[in-house]
């Protein structure tokens, strides 16, 4: 049985019909591996193929030709324009120089006859890119057509020129502030260059969507004709008062939308050669000062709109008041009892103390916040000041507060202030961009009521029209101009000093119903001419009239010679 068990035996045979299927499933195995290998023959047919080609292509090149990296075209920025579409700001095409290190035979003539045309190339640093032997470098940025021709002419081999794109202004300093910058890559670093990038164009760049054909021209508020005059009169200040700087803002008090906007020194955006100076920035918007008297029409609107005073109240400065260190003075003093309308026009600090005292500590600094003369200001513009105030308020701090003193904010935020105080008492962030009344008014804030803001330009009117008022200087003929001056001492070591200030004036016109404010600024003035004073009704106030003379006309508003320039007191009950 064992024997039988592990004896060995031929295999059977297989029947017919098993023989059959093993026979068709190694066919079909047997086509499969031949498929698989002529699918792999064939991807590394194509692929040699692909590298013969190519090779093939680079040996037909000619001798020496050297292959740029790629570098991505500068995408295209759109036209920015004034309000009736006078180009601000546009792109032109220019040549940036590229040399090919590897194709230059002798980078010290190369450099020696480039140095012809371009003597600020840096010579070190230009001939160490010559003799890299690189495919690919940059020489200079942004040629003038005068440059490229030249260079041209040198027939230098190895050198190249690369289209590009360059911001150009043709208004050069004019709106400089207002446009900012663009760096060497077309790309906004400052002013509206900068805002027009945060709202997606810089994501178009990205993508490669932003050409010159697809950009619609960026519409802003400015009238460059009144931008103009504007930059034209602090320009002039500057020199006259020997001041060190010089800025005026032209707003429209029904919108909130500024027409025209200057600080100098200024730059040319086209040449922006020290743009970055301490110097030179934007004061209206990047600048906090103590404002001075122009802040006492806040203080006389607060307390008219408080309920507990009226134009017809008195208040008594015939003394001056003392708290803790400090003792307020009138600056022209007149030594007895002052009705609110004489507070006004004669600027007494005693009187706005008192003024301030009426509505209490905790009321004035909120109603500074409502006015938004201590909070940081909304507006295109990057560049932006955040105001500043003391941490805790306390009785002298309202008092300091009421003339002007203890707080800064920017000269900007002091004209959207008394633009709210003309218009009926809505306060609207100013913009650049264009909006119809109706929009700025929807999305306006009521901060005081009608009589408070007709009581306001009542005392604006009367200011420049009564005797000793001091806004005379800023009157135009025809133009019912009426304001507020403010002369302030600047903090100099730590203390006031009576010798340097920084002087304000702002204005509304045409007082009937005030369509535009106009405020002024001059840091640091000295007197015109030996023997003169240097307070802001001898310089501010000139600026401010200056403009609306040469503007008005082009703004639409037209002179009245037939009515009377006396402030009349009419009550709105």
């Amino acid at each position: 049985m064992i024997k039988r068990l592990f004896a060995s035996k031929p295999d059977a045979a297989p029947t017919a019909p098993a023989a059959s299927i093993v026979v068709d499933a190694r066919r079909k195995a047997g086509g499969r591996t031949r498929n698989r290998v002529l699918m792999t023959m064939g991807i590394f047919f194509g692929i040699y193929g692909v590298i013969t080609g190519r090779l093939v292509y680079l040996g037909l090149q000619e001798p020496g030709a050297a292959v740029a990296p790629t570098v991505r075209g500068l995408a295209a920025r759109p036209d920015i324009v004034d309000r009736n579409g006078e180009v601000l700001a546009t792109d032109i095409k220019t040549a940036s120089l590229y040399a090919e290190p590897k194709n230059i035979i002798d980078p010290d003539e190369t450099l020696e006859l480039l140095s012809t045309v371009l003597p600020d190339l840096e010579p070190e640093q230009t001939y160490n890119k010559l003799k890299s032997g690189a495919g690919f470098v940059w020489l200079k940025r942004q040629l003038s057509p005068k440059q490229q021709a030249n260079i041209m002419a040198l027939g230098l081999p190895g050198i190249g020129f690369r289209t590009e794109t360059k911001r150009f202004y043709p208004g050069g300093e004019t709106a400089s502030h207002i446009l900012g910058l663009v760096n060497i890559d077309n790309q906004g670093i400052a002013g509206l260059e900068k805002y027009i990038d945060s709202q997606g164009l810089a994501d178009l760049r990205e993508l490669g969507l932003a050409t010159s054909g697809n950009l619609t021209p960026f519409r802003t508020t400015l009238d460059i004709r009144v931008q103009h005059i504007v930059r034209d009169e602090v320009k002039n200040a500057l020199d006259r008062y020997h001041a060190i700087a010089a800025g005026a803002v032209v707003l429209n008090a029904k919108t909130g939308e500024i027409v025209a906007m200057a600080s100098v020194p200024d730059f040319n955006p086209n040449n922006p050669v020290g743009a970055h100076d301490k110097d030179k920035f934007n004061r209206m918007t990047a600048g906090t000062f103590e404002m001075g008297s122009t802040i006492k029409s806040f203080t006389t609107a607060m307390a008219l709109d408080s309920g507990k005073v009226t134009l017809q109240s008195r208040f008594d400065a015939t003394r001056p008041i003392t708290i803790g260190r400090q003792t307020i003075r009138d600056f022209h003093g007149k030594g007895r009892v002052l009705t609110v309308p004489e507070v006004f026009i004669y600027s007494s600090n005693i009187g706005s103390a008192r003024e301030a005292d009426v509505v209490g500590v905790e009321g004035h600094r909120e109603f500074l916040h409502r006015m938004g003369l201590l909070d940081r200001m909304t507006i295109e513009l990057p560049e932006v000041a955040r105001p500043s105030e003391p941490k805790v308020w306390k009785k002298v701090h309202s008092i300091t507060a009421s003339f002007g003193h203890g707080f800064s904010t920017t000269p900007l935020q002091t004209a959207v202030g008394a633009a709210a105080l003309m218009n009926g008492g809505y306060l609207m962030n100013p913009t650049l961009l264009p909006r119809t009344e109706e929009q700025a008014k929807a999305g306006a804030t009521k901060v005081v009521n009608d009589k408070t803001s007709a009581d306001m330009r009542y005392l604006y009117l009367l200011n420049a029209t009564a005797p000793g008022g001091s806004g005379k200087r800023a009157t135009v003929p025809g133009y019912r101009v009426g304001g507020k001056t403010g002369t302030a001492e600047k903090v100099v070591n730590g203390r006031y000093s009576t010798n340097v200030r920084f002087n304000a004036f702002v204005a509304a016109f045409p007082m009937d119903d005030p369509q535009y404010i106009v405020l002024s600024i001059v840091d640091e003035p000295k007197p015109e001419k030996p023997g003169m004073g240097a307070t802001a009704g001898l310089n501010a106030a000139p600026i401010v009239s200056n403009i609306i003379r040469r503007s008005a006309s082009l703004l639409g508003v037209k002179p009245e010679f037939g009515q009377t320039n006396e402030a009349l007191l009419v009550s709105s009950q």
